[in-house]
């Protein structure tokens, strides 16, 4: 039986692990969960699933929790610091890390260090810290299995075969909900049409970042270190019904593609009970039916998210984490409506721009950098204001 830990499993992302585990109840322990701000899922979770250990993020629930649980069985870490503590536990054999943004990526260097397994769902640890990740990684033999749809279908194209033989990556995108919508109708897009997405169901922050198209930008820096390609063998397409995963192509121009409904719990199973397909009774794409697949370049005039991603990238150092932290939190600011929706790719290209600039970044360099970059976008002055 495999012990596992969930970071963030009051989110979709841990809440769908959750129903994988629970199709496959001989296979997995979960050892431990995280929350944050939903106290009362997070008690139904612990309740069901009688964790060894929770951490709760935010001091009020964590209180709330604490008065619910039985503490003798149940350890309970709180804030912060014990989010920390609990991803460095030894005891476990995977770690699932469903964290939203940059806080998931201190738990992913821990994990590694712990020499855990991790499953990561959390993009911006490898946006922000990829190298730093990948030499932890090589020093305690550990491994990452990709959740993300994109990232979990490449590593299943390359099942098999050598990497010497691949040509390029091709990540899919669905274009998000403002595909054909017209640059100048921008200005505006609330957080209500944003949220709307056609084809998943995700959380807020990764729905914003779909619209606007960041979130195949981190992608890119997320397969770049994943899969240690160059820079220019990423490729991005459109693929508005959201099929066909992502691609591989090789030298001798065959292309493998994976291709499923876009449900997470197929990625997050796989991340789970890799190298096994294990047998599901989730709904099954019929091609027939679906008719035709379609595809579009993507438009990096009306999504400058991708290009700046591509930047970054290129510039590497400590930009990606700026590019990271920035739009996270130009992405809070435009759910708060604080922002317009297109000042967002702006405000996210100026912090890049006046950033103090470091080659080899430490983790303390990372952090420093998270902090700049937090109060950089919270002094913007909006255009709206």
């Amino acid at each position: 039986m495999k012990k596992i830990s969930i970071l963030g499993s009051t989110g979709s992302i841990g809440v769908n692990a959750l129903h994988v585990i629970d199709n496959h109840p001989d296979d997995f322990e979960v050892f431990a969960l995280s929350g944050n701000k939903n106290g009362s899922l997070l008690l139904e979770q612990i309740e069901k699933y009688k964790p060894k250990y929770v951490a709760v993020v935010d001091i009020e629930t964590a209180e709330f929790v604490e008065k619910h649980i039985d503490l003798n069985k149940t350890k309970l870490l709180k804030e912060r610091s014990g989010l920390l503590e609990l991803s460095t536990l030894t005891e476990i054999d995977l770690m699932l890390n469903a964290l939203v943004g940059s806080s998931g990526m201190e738990p992913t260097i821990n994990a590694l260090k712990s020499k855990v397994d991790v499953a990561l769902s959390n993009k911006e640890s490898l946006v922000m810290a990829g190298s730093l990740i990948n030499q932890i990684k090589k020093s305690t033999n550990t491994n990452i299995f990709p959740v993300d749809s994109e990232h979990s279908a490449i590593w299943q194209c390359l099942a098999g075969e050598s990497f010497e033989d691949v040509n390029k990556l091709i990540l899919t995108g669905s274009g998000g909900p403002f595909r054909t919508l017209s640059l100048e109708s921008f200005s505006n897009i609330t957080p209500e049409k944003a949220l709307n997405h056609p084809n998943w169901e995700m959380g807020n922050k990764i729905t914003i970042d779909s619209a606007t198209m960041m979130n195949k930008g981190l992608e890119v820096i997320e397969a770049f270190w994943l899969f240690d390609i160059s820079k220019e063998s990423i490729e991005i397409i459109i693929h508005p019904e959201s099929i066909i995963h992502s691609m591989v192509e090789f030298k001798d121009k065959s292309v493998k593609a994976q291709l499923g409904l876009p449900d997470m719990k197929i990625p997050i199973q796989y991340a789970l009970t890799y190298p096994r397909h294990y047998k599901t009774d989730w709904e099954v794409l019929d091609l027939a039916k679906l008719g035709s697949l379609t595809f579009e370049e993507p438009d990096f005039i009306k999504f400058p998210c991708m290009k700046l991603a591509f930047e970054t990238l290129e510039a590497g150092g400590t930009m990606p984490a700026v590019l990271n932290v920035a739009n996270e939190q130009a992405v809070y600011r435009f759910l708060n409506s604080e922002i317009g929706f297109d000042e967002i790719p702006s405000i996210i290209e100026s912090a890049c721009e006046k950033h103090q600039y470091v080659n080899d970044p430490t983790l303390e360099d990372i952090l420093n950098i998270e902090k700049w970059a937090t109060d950089f976008v919270k002094s913007y002055k909006s255009k709206t204001q």
